[in-house]
């Protein structure tokens, strides 16, 4: 079963399926994979997200990390690991979904803002520390955070993100992106979202 290095090292680009439905669970998450990515989340006020979680799992789960966006509580944190899935995405730092997660040895990617949240979640053992919403957090917000964190931290930007946009970040210090709206609605066409998906990995292929 793939571990969250080895997905981040085949692709740090993090699919966010905001709004998908579980009738489009497999069909979607198989035009992803099919395009390189290796890390998928549902977030949690999508239309049944657990039900799409334990689909996509099934497919995909030995060969992506799966799992949950807008993870806000720890009896979510449960669901989701019942549901297969591997990862919790929250937009906040909740040190108690942070326990509940690694407890169920998940991984989890708290949103952070500040030096201060950024160093408590790695205290608790947080796997990805998301720098979010990125509007809010220019790319010289993070290199001066990237200045004082620890080497090895990996941080993802994620909030309003573009292939236009990655460069910057990238230069800054940012290992990987999570994606949205520029890469996915529940209005795009499977075609629509492959090109979406394929300007995403060829912009980061010229950022390596």
């Amino acid at each position: 079963m793939i571990d969250l290095a080895t997905a981040l090292g085949e692709n740090p680009l993090i699919a966010i399926l905001r709004g998908l439905e579980p009738d489009n669970a497999l069909p979607v998450s198989d035009t992803l994979f099919e395009a390189g990515f290796r890390i998928i989340e549902v977030p949690l006020n999508s239309p049944d997200p657990i039900e799409s979680i334990a689909k996509i799992a099934g497919r995909h789960g030995t060969k992506a990390i799966v799992g949950a966006g807008t993870v806000l509580t720890v009896a979510q944190v449960d669901a989701v690991a019942d549901a297969g899935g591997r990862i919790i995405v929250s937009p906040n730092m909740n040190p108690n979904v942070g326990r509940a997660a690694i407890a169920r040895g998940l991984y989890w990617c708290p949103g952070v803002m500040t030096p201060s949240e950024a160093f408590a979640a790695l205290d608790l053992g947080a796997s990805v520390l998301k720098f979010f919403p990125a509007e809010m957090v220019p790319p010289s917000a993070v290199a001066a955070m990237r200045a004082v964190l620890p080497k090895d931290a990996i941080v993802a930007a994620v909030g309003g993100i573009t292939p236009e946009t990655m460069a910057s970040y990238r230069a800054a210090g940012t290992d990987g992106f999570g994606l949205g709206s520029a890469l996915f609605k529940p209005s795009y066409a499977l075609e629509d979202i492959a090109m979406r998906a394929q300007a995403f990995t060829k912009a980061w292929e010229l950022l390596r």
